[in-house]
């Protein structure tokens, strides 16, 4: 058969047809945007100390009964302890004064049985004060968001395969509606054990869309326009998510209220479903020739285009057939030493790009005091990283760009543990530089991995590839959590991780310049690792030939 792009070049690259799904594609990546990072505001932990109920006791005693500690260098109210009420209440009614008859350091402390006051100054509630996820409870707090990651690693694993097998566009629509309906729902949960189980969902749901719809993109559309589309549309549309979230946050203070602004917009994607068309490339994967040519010649009505009596031209039965019969599953990346290879360096790249986005995502609070600020500021970084990306993409290879990416991140966090505490500014500005790298890195390493594995495959493989970022994601808490040993292990430890990753990738064979693989026999092979400075002319492999326009 000619292959797709061969097929359907008469469409052009930006008529009507690529339009509409270039841009409805892209704006149903800014919810996924919010709802990841709205955690910086729902699961924050406000201020808070013990609520001392309505007892009869002296201003003294009543300003004196919860202790102060120091933390971080400020004095600050117990979180959760107080001196025992009884015994307070009746060294009150005695008339003591604490501190000039009574040393507080003898007095005996009680937990707080009867709850906490929270502080309103920056969230009027939150799902910590919802839910007390405080003190004793204070675990469920990060383990919430550890399930709503193990949902998205759930998704990332099981979406790709069902995609390939029932198609782009039913699991995008579906993977959509359950996000949505699950981020609605949290808003009533009556327990933290209920929240959780909807956040797993919507967690599943949030990836699923999005890789279903990063493949239906970079299917239908061809040229610099798929380039443009994987490396810096669909991102930046994910970072306008990201970026909208504060100023949502700020005016509604309550995160029941957050939720609802985040999830009830997503109601005006479900009427998308007679905009957005199947993928031609996977119809014609699964021999469904009829319905690919349908939509192709739909695609050049509205291009104000006359299609070719036959699309498809020569296609082969017999290949349709066997299409038909062999679904394609996990275990197919493994099928020969080219394949494997690939997919070993590509997990290994998409786990250290997953740990260091997020790892320094949940770490930009030392930003500013202010959380607005903070999440505006991580999420603003992202914005020249994918335009770099572009940038770079259109005019140059995709290895080496890569490879920098990892390797500048991996650098700038080694280089921390030598600024002087005297510039923390320089040090915060290299962690930033490092977002920038990791940002820098997602955006390619996505857009690499759907040229490099051929149709038959390609969601399955960018899922399986998403799942090892969503555990290097689910990992990255508690690498940073190594600083109670050392403020500087986790930089080390993630820089040294990139600098690896880095170098392997100049395992992985070049796509650019080449037309995308249909067929596992049609994928790029494996190369060893060359001297970039070098240069050879070679003669182009037969799957170059092949798959040329």
């Amino acid at each position: 058969m000619n292959y797709y792009d061969e097929s359907t070049a008469f469409l052009g690259h930006w008529g009507l047809f690529q339009q509409v799904v270039f841009f409805l594609l892209c704006a149903s990546a800014i919810p996924n945007g919010s709802g990841v990072v709205s955690f910086v505001f729902v699961a924050d932990i406000p201020r808070h100390h013990c609520r001392i109920p309505e007892v009869n006791l002296t201003t003294e005693w009543f300003n004196a009964i919860i202790p102060t500690q120091v933390v971080d260098g400020e004095e600050e109210l117990s979180r959760c302890s107080r001196y025992r009420l009884d015994v307070v209440r009746n060294l009150s009614a005695q008339g003591y004064v604490p501190g000039r008859d009574v040393n507080l350091t003898d007095l005996e402390q009680e937990s707080c049985v009867d709850g906490w006051i929270y502080s309103t100054d920056i969230y009027q509630s939150t799902i910590v004060s919802e839910f007390d996820l405080v003190c004793s409870d204070q675990w469920k707090q990060p383990f919430t968001s550890t399930l709503y990651f193990i949902g998205v690693l759930i998704g990332s694993f099981f979406s790709g395969q069902i995609s390939d097998r029932f198609g782009r566009k039913p699991v995008f629509f579906a993977t959509l509606v359950i996000q949505t309906t699950m981020t609605f729902f949290q808003v009533f949960s009556p327990s933290w054990t209920v929240y959780t189980i909807l956040i797993l969902f919507s967690g599943l749901g949030q990836i699923s869309n999005y890789v279903a719809a990063f493949v239906l993109g970079t299917e239908i559309l061809s040229g610099n326009v798929r380039l443009v589309f994987s490396t810096l549309g669909m991102s930046a549309a994910y970072v306008a998510g990201h970026l909208m979230l504060p100023l949502f946050a700020y005016f509604l203070r309550d995160w029941k209220s957050l939720l609802l602004a985040i999830s009830l917009p997503c109601l005006v994607y479900i009427p998308l479903w007679w905009l957005i068309p199947e993928s031609p490339r996977w119809l014609l994967s699964q021999g469904r020739v009829e319905e690919a040519e349908a939509i192709v010649r739909k695609a050049a009505h509205q291009n104000k285009l006359e299609a070719p009596q036959v699309v498809f031209k020569n296609y082969s039965v017999d290949n349709d057939k066997i299409q038909k019969e062999k679904h394609h599953t996990v275990l197919d990346l493994f099928q020969n030493i080219n394949i494997t290879i690939t997919s070993l360096i590509l997990w290994l790249s998409w786990a250290t790009a997953g740990a260091g986005y997020n790892g320094l995502s949940l770490n930009t609070s030392k930003l500013a005091a202010d959380p607005y600020i903070s999440c505006f500021i991580s999420g603003a970084v992202e914005l020249p990283a994918y335009v770099y990306t572009f940038l770079v993409f259109k005019y140059f290879s995709r290895r080496l760009p890569t490879s920098g990416a990892l390797g500048m991140g991996g650098v700038a966090l080694c280089l921390i543990q030598v600024i002087p505490k005297s510039l923390p500014q320089l040090a915060i500005a290299l962690e930033m530089l490092g977002k920038f790298a990791f940002s820098v890195c997602f955006s390619m390493v996505y857009a690499y991995t759907a040229e490099l594995y051929p149709t038959v495959l390609r969601t399955t493989a960018t899922g399986t590839c998403s799942t090892f970022s969503r555990l290097g994601s689910a990992l990255a808490p508690f690498l940073f959590h190594l600083s109670i040993y050392s403020k500087y292990l986790p930089y080390i430890v993630l820089g040294s991780l990139a600098v690896v990753s880095a170098i392997v990738i100049q395992f992985l064979p070049e796509s650019f310049g080449r037309s995308l693989p249909e067929t596992i026999e049609q994928m790029h092979k494996w190369e060893r690792m060359k001297c970039p400075c070098i240069t050879k002319k070679e003669k182009p492999s037969a799957v170059v030939l092949e798959t040329k326009l």
